[in-house]
């Protein structure tokens, strides 16, 4: 091997090097102890609350260039429950319902399960959108990487044939990603904020299905970025108006109580099928491809 370098060459050695070179040492009390190890080899450093900065900078570093390096310029982000089955699970789970309470919330599990197919049509659609003259791909279907509409938006992706995304975060009771997630694109998160940034950092276009305490968190969250000017605006897709929204969420009540102003309802388009959602899509953005 040659020990000549170009101008290119860094003149020290890279952290790839050095960890490399660390393994070899010989084995002495010194270099057993916990205060040797290279900084960013100590895993235990890492976790003291004093790194908290630093690991907040990975978790936010870390997708970035792995989508950079996937080629990922835009995204279609979908919300909704991770509770929520598809339609046949969701009759076998009405079946199967022994009390009046059980067969009630069957019933609306049911009813709200049509938007499962919903979901994973039009992840379909929007994973077929071309590739643009640079390489980079566009409204790359990304989700919470869990159950329910989660899961289909990733297998409406891997349907086609596509890459799609998932962030998952940590939780007390274990949530696996859903098997149709790209692996390589498969994310875990400590920090619900940096997983609720990516989320948003390539969004061209959110749908939101129904769903619980986490579906309220991202939409009104989403919803007040843009009311504040901290988000440009952009296709804020809801589905299941009168089958969902509309018995759980009253915002026109917000409007005539003077807590938010009525122009604020159109932050919001409903739609109930996802040629509806993407037809928005494509009037917003002057190069929409229409499958």
């Amino acid at each position: 091997m040659s020990d000549k370098h170009t101008p290119r060459d860094p003149i020290f050695p890279s952290s790839k090097t050095d960890a490399a070179a660390a393994a070899t040492i010989p084995s002495s009390p010194q270099t057993e102890s916990e205060a040797y190890k290279l900084a960013f080899q100590d895993h235990a450093l890492m976790l003291r609350d004093e790194l908290r900065p630093v690991r907040l900078q990975l978790e936010l570093l870390k997708p970035e260039l792995l989508m950079q390096e996937a080629k990922i310029a835009s995204t279609f982000v979908m919300y909704g429950s991770a509770r929520v089955p598809e339609p046949s699970k969701a009759e076998q789970k009405l079946a199967a319902a022994k009390t009046d309470y059980d067969k009630k919330v069957a019933q609306r599990l049911v009813a709200k399960s049509k938007y499962y197919d919903e979901a994973r049509k039009l992840a379909r659609i929007a994973s077929t959108f071309p590739v643009d003259e640079d390489g980079q791909r566009h409204f790359v279907v990304t989700s919470g990487g869990g159950p329910s509409y989660m899961e289909a938006a990733n297998r409406g992706a891997h349907d086609e044939g596509k890459e799609s995304i998932g962030l998952n975060i940590t939780l007390p009771h274990e949530q696996l990603p859903n098997e149709y997630i790209t692996p390589d694109l498969s994310f875990q998160f400590h920090y619900f904020a940096l997983r609720k940034m990516h989320f948003l950092i390539r969004a061209r276009a959110v749908a939101v299905f129904p769903g619980g305490y986490g579906t309220f968190d991202e939409l009104f969250e989403l919803l007040t970025l843009v009311q504040t000017g901290k988000v440009h605006p952009l296709p804020i897709l809801v589905f299941g108006k009168e089958e969902f929204w509309d018995r759980v969420l009253d915002l026109e009540a917000l409007a005539l109580e003077g807590t938010i102003s009525k122009g604020d309802l159109d932050l919001i388009t409903w739609v109930e099928t996802a040629e509806e959602a993407w037809a928005e899509v494509c009037k917003t953005y002057d190069a929409c491809f229409h499958p």
